[in-house]
């Protein structure tokens, strides 16, 4: 359970539509002049199930399940995860810690390659539409959002066995104390280390990572600094994994973050507190990628990518009806590498955005709040762009706790493409560059309805987004191997729904989403999509969290979908995957929990990314004290 938050009123309404749809348990406290109406609950989760099954838990775990989010993955989400959002493709979507967008020069392949313990982490909240072009930065779909967690005196071990010689270890701990001088500030350490081993769930498909990560942390009476640091290796197997040969390729990733982020808070007045954020951080990620595991020596390709980052948000309460939201953050950026041949090896980004917000009560009970504003993107090596932002929101919060909000968003976003897609040879190799591309564009427009009663809730949204330039990756016929980066026209509609069903012991989570698109390359020699035309047009999610009595717990993730065809797929369109987790924690000993847990127990061979292999079977028993 997320801790719970005080916020204002105006606070609440700009952030709804996010909330709505975050994957973690969200509680808030609303206070309402003249009313009786003292707090407000908002629980939400979109996923039963928090921890894989074939590994240790990353902040990129069971998103597969979120029905926002498509994670199309080779091996396994926390191996190699594309994420997508809403039908965009990987580069689209952004990660983004405290104020600022973790990056990868690169590829968006290695956007989720984080080495953050996600027991450090709240969130993820998913961000789309307005929402993500005021704090996003070069995602122009969406941004999975995590913010730091206060440090708490707790801690966990964890060991693990399974089938296909898995074994895993985890050990986390955190300890906090308030300073002698006064009892107004605490001093936290936190640190964790969590390693797994697996042959793999088909054959060739082994893993073997490792996490290390620590932070300090210092909380005053309007306060929290974090300094954090953590790296991660990975190397992990896969046939197919990037190319169409029946080859086994392999991967070796190495990452590195440092990072410092400050969170204040301060008072105007009688007003509503205000707040900003500030985050810098320092990313090195390294690639070593192998063609083929048995002959080495075929085709190696070599990346290192260094990334230092600033950013800067915050609400500032000018009155009781008019505030301003706004964002800020410079990237910079370079790329050592052995596949990109031109001179496109470094950039600086720029973004900054402001979206003033007011606030017009309507009735005791109801209000409606305006937000309009605009954000600029600009690069050293790109056109700049001035994108515009708004929407409208109508909340009623009744005395019974129930609530209705409805929400109408158009907002517009760019970005640049990464440097294997505008960087590389245009004429040789697998994945082929294209030096002409240019700024992307998108522009959404979402009508939004959520719902809360005490033992229920409702979200739903649907959207119309024209995505312009949009950078995909496409082939012909005659040549399905060669994939070349191309700009493409697409025009998308989609609708979410997501409901939540509380009982005295049990909770049901569904969903349902639908995805159409319309697209124009311009090029009568291009044929099919590797990436942007791969996408579920129907989509069923359904979770449920059953404890029958106090010492067992069970969770169940289930997904249908239904995907677009494509030529490269191998199989069927349609798939249907599970994950389910059975918790025994033993009256006896205080603490302690054994579980067991099934990934894909139906052994569904679905491609998620079209001609490479779809996972198999994981099984697993784990046992964790808790203290």
């Amino acid at each position: 359970m997320a801790p719970i938050v005080k916020i204002s009123l105006p606070v609440l309404l700009c952030s709804i539509s996010t909330l709505s749809m975050a994957s973690d348990d969200v509680n808030i406290n609303v206070n309402i002049d003249d009313s009786n109406i003292e707090k407000m609950t908002i629980e939400s989760s979109a996923t039963a199930n928090k921890k894989p099954v074939g590994t240790f838990d990353a902040p990129v775990s069971n998103l597969e399940y979120d029905p926002r989010v498509d994670l199309q993955s080779r091996n396994m989400a926390e191996a190699q995860a594309d994420v997508t959002i809403r039908g965009g493709i990987f580069e689209n979507t952004g990660f983004r810690v405290g104020s600022a967008t973790l990056f990868d020069p690169q590829t968006g392949h290695y956007f989720s390659e984080i080495p953050i313990a996600p027991e450090m982490l709240s969130g993820p909240e998913i961000l789309t539409g307005a929402d993500n072009a005021l704090l996003g930065m070069n995602s122009s779909v969406g941004t999975v959002d995590f913010g730091w967690k206060p440090i708490q005196k707790a801690g966990s071990v964890s060991v693990g066995l399974g089938n296909n010689d898995f074994n895993l270890f985890s050990v986390h701990a955190g300890f906090n104390k308030s300073l002698d001088t006064t009892d107004d500030w605490t001093i936290g350490f936190e640190g964790e280390f969590s390693n797994s081993q697996s042959d793999g769930t088909i054959e060739n498909g082994d893993h073997d990572f490792e996490r290390v990560s620590a932070r300090v942390q210092l909380i005053g009476p309007q306060s929290q600094t974090d300094v954090f640091f953590g790296t991660q290796n990975k190397f992990f197997g896969w046939p197919n994994l990037y190319t169409p040969f029946n080859v086994n390729e392999t991967e070796d990733l190495n990452a590195k973050l440092l990072m410092i982020n400050h969170k204040q808070s301060y008072s105007s007045g009688d007003l509503a507190e205000s707040s900003f954020e500030v985050t810098a951080y320092s990313r090195l990620h390294e690639d070593h990628y192998t063609f083929s595991r048995e002959n080495p020596d075929v085709f190696q390709a070599f990346h290192q990518t260094k990334v230092t980052s600033i950013g800067f948000s915050g609400r500032h309460v000018q009155s009781d009806s008019f505030s301003w939201n706004y964002s800020a953050q410079f990237i910079k950026d370079s790329i050592d590498s052995t596949t990109l041949e031109n001179n496109f090896t470094s950039r600086n980004y720029h973004k900054v955005s402001v979206l003033p917000e007011y606030v017009m009560t309507l009735q005791e009970d109801q209000q409606l709040t305006f937000r309009v504003g605009a954000a600029y993107d600009d690069t050293n090596r790109d056109d700049s762009e001035v994108s515009f932002i708004g929407d409208i929101t109508w909340n009623k919060f009744n005395a019974d706790g129930s609530a209705k909000t409805v929400y109408f968003s158009y907002a517009e976003a760019s970005q640049v493409a990464g440097y294997t897609a505008i960087g590389g040879s245009e004429t040789g190799g697998l994945f082929r560059s294209n030096h002409q591309l240019e700024r992307e564009t998108t522009k959404n427009v979402e009508l939004g309805l959520s719902l809360e009663q005490d033992t229920w809730t409702l979200d739903s949204a649907i959207f119309y987004r024209q995505d312009n330039d949009l950078t995909d990756w496409t082939f012909n016929f005659d040549s399905t191997s060669a994939r070349s980066a191309n700009p493409v026209d697409i025009d998308s509609v989609g609708f979410e729904l997501l409901t939540t069903h509380q009982f005295d012991s049990a909770k049901i989570i569904t969903s349902y989403t639908f995805l159409s698109k319309s697209e124009d390359y311009g090029d009568a020699n291009i044929d099919a999509s590797f990436y942007a035309l791969n996408y579920p047009d129907h989509r069923v999610t359904l979770g449920a969290i059953w404890s029958p009595i106090d010492m067992v717990e069970v969770r169940i993730d289930n997904e249908w979908r239904k995907q677009e065809e494509n030529l490269l797929r191998n199989g069927d369109d349609d798939a249907f995957f599970t994950h389910i987790t059975l918790k025994y924690m033993p009256e006896q000993v205080d603490g302690l929990a054994i579980t067991l847990a099934a990934d894909n127990p139906w052994d569904e061979s679905f491609e998620e990314i079209p001609g490479t292999p779809g996972r198999g079977e994981q099984y697993t028993v784990s046992a964790t004290y808790n203290w």
